[in-house]
Protein backbone atom coordinates (compact mmCIF):
# COMPACT_ATOMS: atom_id res chain seq x y z
CA UNK A 1 0.00 0.00 0.00
CA UNK A 2 1.35 3.42 -0.92
CA UNK A 3 1.81 5.91 1.91
CA UNK A 4 -0.31 9.12 1.91
CA UNK A 5 2.48 11.23 0.42
CA UNK A 6 2.81 8.80 -2.50
CA UNK A 7 -0.94 8.93 -3.07
CA UNK A 8 -0.85 12.74 -3.21
CA UNK A 9 2.10 12.63 -5.61
CA UNK A 10 0.32 10.14 -7.85
CA UNK A 11 -2.78 12.30 -7.98
CA UNK A 12 -0.84 15.47 -8.77
CA UNK A 13 1.31 14.10 -11.60
CA UNK A 14 -1.54 12.13 -13.13
CA UNK A 15 -4.29 14.76 -13.25
CA UNK A 16 -3.67 15.86 -16.85
CA UNK A 17 -3.30 12.29 -18.04
CA UNK A 18 -6.54 11.23 -16.36
CA UNK A 19 -8.44 14.20 -17.82
CA UNK A 20 -7.09 13.67 -21.34
CA UNK A 21 -7.91 9.96 -21.25
CA UNK A 22 -11.44 10.63 -19.95
CA UNK A 23 -12.18 12.62 -23.11
CA UNK A 24 -11.95 9.37 -25.09
CA UNK A 25 -15.07 8.03 -23.39
CA UNK A 26 -17.91 7.25 -25.77
CA UNK A 27 -21.04 9.34 -25.04
CA UNK A 28 -23.75 7.34 -23.30
CA UNK A 29 -26.27 8.02 -26.08
CA UNK A 30 -23.98 6.39 -28.65
CA UNK A 31 -22.90 3.58 -26.36
CA UNK A 32 -26.53 2.69 -25.63
CA UNK A 33 -27.05 1.82 -29.29
CA UNK A 34 -24.00 -0.43 -29.60
CA UNK A 35 -24.91 -3.99 -30.68
CA UNK A 36 -21.71 -5.29 -29.02
CA UNK A 37 -19.13 -3.79 -26.68
CA UNK A 38 -16.82 -1.43 -28.59
CA UNK A 39 -13.98 -2.10 -26.15
CA UNK A 40 -13.57 -5.85 -26.60
CA UNK A 41 -10.37 -7.49 -27.80
CA UNK A 42 -10.03 -10.62 -29.91
CA UNK A 43 -7.87 -13.35 -28.41
CA UNK A 44 -7.32 -14.73 -31.92
CA UNK A 45 -6.01 -11.36 -33.12
CA UNK A 46 -3.68 -11.10 -30.13
CA UNK A 47 -2.48 -14.64 -30.83
CA UNK A 48 -1.62 -13.66 -34.41
CA UNK A 49 0.47 -10.78 -33.07
CA UNK A 50 2.29 -13.17 -30.74
CA UNK A 51 2.97 -15.63 -33.57
CA UNK A 52 4.48 -12.84 -35.65
CA UNK A 53 6.59 -11.65 -32.74
CA UNK A 54 7.89 -15.19 -32.21
CA UNK A 55 8.70 -15.52 -35.90
CA UNK A 56 10.63 -12.24 -35.96
CA UNK A 57 11.78 -11.44 -32.40
CA UNK A 58 13.36 -8.06 -33.02
CA UNK A 59 12.84 -4.48 -31.93
CA UNK A 60 13.82 -2.01 -29.22
CA UNK A 61 11.34 -3.32 -26.64
CA UNK A 62 12.76 -6.83 -26.68
CA UNK A 63 16.29 -5.40 -26.78
CA UNK A 64 15.72 -3.25 -23.68
CA UNK A 65 14.26 -6.21 -21.79
CA UNK A 66 17.02 -8.61 -22.86
CA UNK A 67 19.92 -6.35 -21.94
CA UNK A 68 18.60 -5.90 -18.38
CA UNK A 69 17.75 -9.58 -17.87
CA UNK A 70 20.21 -11.76 -15.94
CA UNK A 71 20.76 -15.29 -17.18
CA UNK A 72 17.47 -17.15 -16.68
CA UNK A 73 16.02 -14.05 -15.08
CA UNK A 74 12.32 -13.50 -14.41
CA UNK A 75 10.04 -11.22 -16.44
CA UNK A 76 6.83 -9.61 -15.20
CA UNK A 77 4.50 -8.95 -18.15
CA UNK A 78 1.54 -6.75 -17.13
CA UNK A 79 -1.35 -6.77 -19.55
CA UNK A 80 0.38 -9.75 -21.07
CA UNK A 81 -2.34 -10.74 -23.53
CA UNK A 82 -1.06 -13.82 -25.34
CA UNK A 83 2.61 -13.00 -24.69
CA UNK A 84 3.83 -10.97 -27.67
CA UNK A 85 6.08 -8.79 -25.51
CA UNK A 86 7.63 -11.57 -23.45
CA UNK A 87 7.48 -15.04 -25.05
CA UNK A 88 10.03 -14.13 -27.77
CA UNK A 89 12.56 -14.11 -24.88
CA UNK A 90 11.78 -17.76 -24.07
CA UNK A 91 15.38 -18.94 -24.28
CA UNK A 92 16.55 -16.21 -21.87
CA UNK A 93 13.86 -16.30 -19.19
CA UNK A 94 13.58 -18.28 -16.01
CA UNK A 95 9.97 -17.59 -15.07
CA UNK A 96 7.36 -15.45 -16.81
CA UNK A 97 4.90 -13.79 -14.45
CA UNK A 98 1.92 -12.91 -16.63
CA UNK A 99 -0.79 -10.52 -15.40
CA UNK A 100 -3.99 -9.97 -17.38
CA UNK A 101 -7.68 -9.39 -16.75
CA UNK A 102 -8.67 -12.02 -19.33
CA UNK A 103 -8.59 -15.69 -18.38
CA UNK A 104 -8.87 -16.58 -22.07
CA UNK A 105 -5.77 -14.56 -22.93
CA UNK A 106 -3.81 -16.14 -20.07
CA UNK A 107 -4.84 -19.64 -21.16
CA UNK A 108 -3.62 -18.93 -24.69
CA UNK A 109 -0.34 -17.56 -23.32
CA UNK A 110 0.23 -20.58 -21.09
CA UNK A 111 -0.42 -22.99 -23.96
CA UNK A 112 2.19 -21.24 -26.10
CA UNK A 113 4.63 -21.01 -23.19
CA UNK A 114 4.36 -24.77 -22.63
CA UNK A 115 5.46 -25.47 -26.20
CA UNK A 116 8.41 -23.11 -25.70
CA UNK A 117 9.45 -24.59 -22.37
CA UNK A 118 8.73 -21.39 -20.42
CA UNK A 119 7.58 -21.62 -16.80
CA UNK A 120 4.61 -19.31 -16.24
CA UNK A 121 2.95 -17.95 -13.14
CA UNK A 122 -0.40 -16.46 -14.19
CA UNK A 123 -2.11 -13.74 -12.17
CA UNK A 124 -5.63 -12.84 -13.26
CA UNK A 125 -6.64 -9.30 -12.43
CA UNK A 126 -6.06 -5.62 -13.06
CA UNK A 127 -2.75 -3.95 -12.31
CA UNK A 128 -1.89 -2.60 -9.79
CA UNK A 129 -4.88 -4.04 -7.89
CA UNK A 130 -3.19 -7.46 -7.94
CA UNK A 131 0.32 -6.15 -7.16
CA UNK A 132 0.27 -7.51 -3.61
CA UNK A 133 -0.17 -11.07 -4.88
CA UNK A 134 2.33 -10.70 -7.73
CA UNK A 135 6.02 -11.61 -7.23
CA UNK A 136 8.86 -9.28 -8.12
CA UNK A 137 10.85 -9.89 -11.30
CA UNK A 138 14.12 -8.73 -12.81
CA UNK A 139 12.36 -6.77 -15.55
CA UNK A 140 8.76 -5.53 -15.69
CA UNK A 141 7.15 -4.85 -19.07
CA UNK A 142 3.76 -3.46 -20.07
CA UNK A 143 3.10 -3.38 -23.81
CA UNK A 144 0.14 -1.52 -25.34
CA UNK A 145 -1.59 -1.13 -21.99
CA UNK A 146 -1.20 2.42 -20.70
CA UNK A 147 -3.97 4.01 -22.78
CA UNK A 148 -6.37 1.87 -20.75
CA UNK A 149 -5.02 3.16 -17.42
CA UNK A 150 -6.63 6.26 -15.84
CA UNK A 151 -4.33 6.28 -12.79
CA UNK A 152 -1.06 6.10 -14.68
CA UNK A 153 1.18 7.26 -11.84
CA UNK A 154 -0.01 4.44 -9.56
CA UNK A 155 0.30 1.94 -12.40
CA UNK A 156 3.91 2.94 -13.15
CA UNK A 157 4.89 3.07 -9.48
CA UNK A 158 3.59 -0.47 -9.05
CA UNK A 159 5.68 -1.65 -12.00
CA UNK A 160 8.82 0.02 -10.69
CA UNK A 161 8.29 -1.45 -7.25
CA UNK A 162 8.15 -4.94 -8.75
CA UNK A 163 11.21 -4.61 -11.03
CA UNK A 164 14.63 -5.43 -9.64
CA UNK A 165 16.42 -3.88 -12.61
CA UNK A 166 14.29 -2.18 -15.26
CA UNK A 167 10.80 -1.18 -16.38
CA UNK A 168 10.00 -1.27 -20.11
CA UNK A 169 6.87 0.11 -21.78
CA UNK A 170 5.72 -0.22 -25.38
CA UNK A 171 2.92 1.97 -26.72
CA UNK A 172 1.70 3.78 -29.80
CA UNK A 173 2.69 7.42 -30.08
CA UNK A 174 -0.98 8.42 -30.00
CA UNK A 175 -4.10 6.77 -28.62
CA UNK A 176 -4.61 3.53 -30.58
CA UNK A 177 -8.11 4.59 -31.64
CA UNK A 178 -6.86 7.82 -33.26
CA UNK A 179 -7.13 6.28 -36.74
CA UNK A 180 -10.93 6.24 -36.33
CA UNK A 181 -11.24 10.02 -35.84
CA UNK A 182 -12.51 10.81 -39.39
CA UNK A 183 -15.15 8.07 -39.10
CA UNK A 184 -16.34 9.29 -35.70
CA UNK A 185 -16.84 12.73 -37.23
CA UNK A 186 -18.56 11.26 -40.31
CA UNK A 187 -21.02 8.94 -38.56
CA UNK A 188 -21.56 10.65 -35.20
CA UNK A 189 -20.37 14.25 -35.62
CA UNK A 190 -17.95 13.57 -32.75
CA UNK A 191 -14.49 15.15 -32.60
CA UNK A 192 -11.95 12.85 -31.00
CA UNK A 193 -9.17 14.15 -28.70
CA UNK A 194 -5.53 14.54 -29.74
CA UNK A 195 -4.10 13.61 -26.34
CA UNK A 196 -2.77 11.86 -24.36
CA UNK A 197 0.35 10.71 -26.23
CA UNK A 198 3.55 8.80 -25.54
CA UNK A 199 5.17 12.12 -24.65
CA UNK A 200 2.64 12.52 -21.84
CA UNK A 201 3.61 9.09 -20.49
CA UNK A 202 7.24 10.23 -20.44
CA UNK A 203 6.20 13.37 -18.56
CA UNK A 204 4.35 11.36 -15.89
CA UNK A 205 7.28 8.94 -15.45
CA UNK A 206 9.77 11.81 -15.19
CA UNK A 207 7.54 13.57 -12.65
CA UNK A 208 7.79 10.40 -10.56
CA UNK A 209 11.58 10.77 -10.60
CA UNK A 210 12.57 8.36 -13.35
CA UNK A 211 15.19 9.04 -15.99
CA UNK A 212 13.34 7.80 -19.06
CA UNK A 213 15.01 6.45 -22.17
CA UNK A 214 12.97 6.24 -25.33
CA UNK A 215 13.13 4.98 -28.90
CA UNK A 216 10.56 4.80 -31.66
CA UNK A 217 9.91 2.88 -34.86
CA UNK A 218 7.10 2.26 -37.30
CA UNK A 219 4.85 -0.58 -36.22
CA UNK A 220 6.20 -3.81 -37.72
CA UNK A 221 2.78 -4.73 -39.11
CA UNK A 222 -0.09 -2.98 -40.82
CA UNK A 223 -3.17 -2.57 -38.65
CA UNK A 224 -5.45 -4.40 -41.13
CA UNK A 225 -4.87 -6.75 -44.04
CA UNK A 226 -7.96 -5.76 -46.04
CA UNK A 227 -10.45 -2.86 -46.21
CA UNK A 228 -13.20 -5.34 -45.26
CA UNK A 229 -11.37 -6.26 -42.06
CA UNK A 230 -10.97 -2.56 -41.31
CA UNK A 231 -14.70 -1.90 -41.88
CA UNK A 232 -15.72 -4.80 -39.63
CA UNK A 233 -13.49 -3.51 -36.83
CA UNK A 234 -14.68 0.08 -37.34
CA UNK A 235 -18.34 -0.93 -37.01
CA UNK A 236 -17.67 -2.40 -33.57
CA UNK A 237 -15.52 0.52 -32.40
CA UNK A 238 -18.05 3.08 -33.69
CA UNK A 239 -21.01 1.29 -32.05
CA UNK A 240 -22.55 0.62 -35.49
CA UNK A 241 -24.49 -2.43 -36.58
CA UNK A 242 -22.20 -4.81 -38.51
CA UNK A 243 -24.65 -4.61 -41.40
CA UNK A 244 -23.40 -1.08 -42.01
CA UNK A 245 -19.92 -2.26 -43.02
CA UNK A 246 -20.68 -1.27 -46.62
CA UNK A 247 -21.40 2.29 -45.52
CA UNK A 248 -18.15 2.33 -43.58
CA UNK A 249 -16.24 1.10 -46.64
CA UNK A 250 -17.77 3.86 -48.74
CA UNK A 251 -16.78 6.44 -46.13
CA UNK A 252 -13.26 5.04 -45.97
CA UNK A 253 -12.92 5.54 -49.74
CA UNK A 254 -14.45 9.03 -49.64
CA UNK A 255 -12.19 10.07 -46.76
CA UNK A 256 -9.08 8.51 -48.36
CA UNK A 257 -8.41 6.37 -45.28
CA UNK A 258 -7.07 3.22 -46.94
CA UNK A 259 -4.50 1.94 -46.36
CA UNK A 260 -4.40 2.94 -42.71
CA UNK A 261 -0.97 4.46 -42.02
CA UNK A 262 1.19 2.39 -39.71
CA UNK A 263 1.37 3.56 -36.12
CA UNK A 264 4.61 4.77 -34.62
CA UNK A 265 5.50 2.61 -31.63
CA UNK A 266 7.47 4.01 -28.70
CA UNK A 267 9.63 2.02 -26.31
CA UNK A 268 10.21 3.71 -22.93
CA UNK A 269 12.44 2.40 -20.16
CA UNK A 270 13.99 3.34 -16.84
CA UNK A 271 15.98 1.58 -14.16
CA UNK A 272 14.52 0.50 -10.86
CA UNK A 273 16.08 2.46 -7.97
CA UNK A 274 17.06 -0.81 -6.30
CA UNK A 275 18.75 -2.10 -9.45
CA UNK A 276 20.64 0.90 -10.79
CA UNK A 277 23.94 -0.27 -9.36
CA UNK A 278 23.48 -3.95 -10.23
CA UNK A 279 22.11 -3.83 -13.79
CA UNK A 280 23.50 -6.78 -15.78
CA UNK A 281 25.89 -5.88 -18.59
Amino acid sequence: MDDPMDERTHERVGESWRADLARWAIPDAILAGAPVSPWGHSTARFAQRTERALADPRGPTLDRIAEALPERGDVLDVGAGTGAASLPLATSMGELIAVDTSAEMLEELMARAATLGVRVRAVKGRWPDVAAETPEADVAVAAHVVYNVPDLARFLTGLTGHARHRVVLELTERHPMTWLAPLWAHFHGLVRPERPTAHDVIAVAEALGHRVGHASRLAPLSRFDTPEEMAENACRRLCLDPGRAGEVLAAVVALDMWPVPRDRWFTLWWESPSGRRTLPR
